[in-house]
This record gives C-alpha cells, sequence and structure tokens, in this order.
C-alpha cells in the first residue's frame, strides 16, 4: 500500500502511540501525544485525519483504531527504503549496515537462521 511506504515522523509517531492504546478515545490520544510529543490537540488531530483518509487509522465515535499492523507497516516502509536506495539488493543494504555497526555473536547465530528459515529451496 503507497500510503505505507512514505510516512511523515509525525504520522508514524502518533500511529505508534495508536498501535500502543488501541482501542483508545481521540481525547486520551491528545492527552497522550501532548504528553510524550507536546503536540497540541488542532496538531494530533490534523495527523489522525491524515491517517484516517489514507486508510491506516479508524475513527468511530472518537474510538481510534489502527488498521494495519505495526509489523505490516514497518516492513513496506523497509522495502521502500531497500528498493529506493539500494536498488532491491538486501545484500546491498546489509553492507552498508554492517559496515557501521558490528553484530554480536548472538545477533550473527539470530539472522543466520532468519536467513536459513526464509531461504528459497529449489
Amino acid at each position: 500500500m503507497e500510503s505505507m511506504k512514505k510516512l511523515p515522523d509525525s504520522e508514524m509517531k502518533l500511529l505508534e502511540l495508536i498501535w500502543r492504546e488501541q482501542p483508545v478515545r481521540s481525547g486520551d490520544l491528545v492527552d497522550k501525544a501532548f504528553a510524550e510529543y507536546g503536540w497540541k490537540k488542532s496538531t494530533v488531530y490534523t495527523i489522525l485525519k491524515k491517517l484516517v483518509t489514507k486508510g491506516l487509522a479508524l475513527n468511530e465515535q472518537s474510538v481510534i483504531t489502527a488498521t494495519h499492523d505495526r509489523d505490516e507497516v514497518l516492513s513496506e516502509k523497509s522495502e521502500d527504503v531497500i528498493k529506493r536506495s539500494y536498488g532491491g539488493s538486501l545484500p546491498m543494504f546489509l553492507t552498508a549496515f554492517l559496515s557501521r555497526e558490528k553484530l554480536s555473536r548472538e545477533e550473527a547465530e539470530e539472522l543466520k537462521k532468519l536467513i536459513d528459515e526464509y531461504t528459497e529451496e529449489g
């Protein structure tokens, strides 16, 4: 879904609050957004309206819920970054990431297991 790929930081922050608190009354969402980000009521409702328009949140009788789970949205965003920045090459992305950040032995083992689990068998 195109609307997931290019979410501004403000929309992602509000989605994070929604995922954590849902179902959440809109007034409570405003209070939480103010406490965490210092956002005014008008800011929260503007961002919420954008999320609803994009089909990423529902506002039913002032109760807010997300329409997609967190993993789905983050997966779409990650795939888009890899496609745009690394020509769709996961190895190029990992090389760039790992050139700056060393893995612990446990992280390396976890990645090896994931690769084995998701490798196509021909």
